[in-house]
């Protein structure tokens, strides 16, 4: 019996039966959680009881595994992650990825994968959501990819390609919920997010950087288990939330300009400058949770199913 079929099997002795074959995963990014605040005949399994399972460690994310019914009618059964893992915090990418495996040995074929980004693009409020459809991953291209290493099952791809990670369907399905929601055009975006190690925020020149490279969001989660999924043959949705404007100065505040002014008596406009805060990411989250929730649902309402 492989890891995530021992993991499976606690699952099963700890969740009614007809919860045991969820159709959607559910990843709930920062201050997200709320996302699964409407399942029906939920359970709540705490990640210290499955075998595999890390403890997440970030402000905003809870360590359980919620299952239930999500969406109008009987509804679609739901597995969602209260909190993901990320390597920042001491994980290996394996432990990162695992309960996307553990998703997949129970059957799920899609994923719906929600985070909190910085906006790149200057174009991109606050507050909306972006449908991703294509990423940048940096650790990925250079020694920090999930798939390193032996595989985890020889029947999966050594080789996995990307070019069709995010799924069209899928990303379809968001656009047409959010007509039949009323929900306004601009509150949605498409865009291509970046994926950074973190725990630190970009510095002017590296938010320049990924920008000039063409991603509109960044965020420090998300790819390495959009990678991980493709690999078990989900079809894949990433909807970033936009919490914040990355910190990109139209131009440098000269410190020597400052300096040769005070000497020389002449009054200057104070430099201060801009930070971001996690808690600005969480507030963000909470106040748009409720959107978020009400597209989710509705695609689920929406979602074919032989899909």
């Amino acid at each position: 019996m492989s890891d995530t079929e021992a993991t499976v099997q606690v699952l099963r002795e700890l969740v009614p039966e007809e919860l045991q074959a969820p159709r959607v995963a559910i990843i709930c990014g920062s201050g997200l959680s709320g996302l699964v605040a409407s399942l029906r005949h939920s359970v709540l399994v705490s990640y210290d009881k499955l075998p595999g399972f890390v403890q997440s460690t970030v402000p905003g994310h809870k360590s359980s595994l919620a299952f239930g019914f999500m969406g109008s009618g009987a509804g679609v059964p739901v597995v969602a992650m209260l909190g993901r893992f990320h390597p920042y915090e001491g994980h290996k990418l394996s432990s990162v990825v695992y309960p996307v495996r553990v998703m997949a040995n129970m059957g799920v074929k899609n994923i719906i994968i929600t985070n909190a980004a910085g906006a790149l693009n200057p174009n991109l409020s606050v507050g909306t959501i972006v449908v991703v459809h294509d990423h940048i991953a940096l650790p990925n291209l250079t020694g920090m990819n999930p798939l390193l290493g032996p595989q985890t099952n020889p029947s999966l791809p050594r080789f996995l390609p990307l070019s069709d990670a995010y799924s069209r369907m899928l990303r379809k399905l968001v656009f047409r919920a959010a007509r039949d929601l009323s929900i306004e055009r601009d509150a949605l975006a498409e865009g291509t997010y970046a994926w950074v190690s973190g725990p630190t925020y970009e510095t002017p020149a590296e938010g320049r950087f990924l920008r000039a490279a063409g991603a509109d969001v960044v965020g420090m989660s998300t790819v390495p288990e959009v990678v991980a999924a493709r690999e078990e043959n989900m079809n894949v949705l990433v909807l970033s939330l936009v919490t914040n404007a990355v910190v990109i100065p139209l131009g440098y505040e000269s410190v020597r300009d400052e300096f040769e002014a005070e000497i020389a008596g002449t009054s200057t406009k104070a430099v201060v400058d801009e930070v971001v805060s996690h808690e600005e990411v969480l507030a963000i989250g909470k106040i748009k949770g409720d959107l978020m929730k009400s597209l989710v649902e509705k695609i689920l309402d929406l979602l074919p199913t032989d899909v």
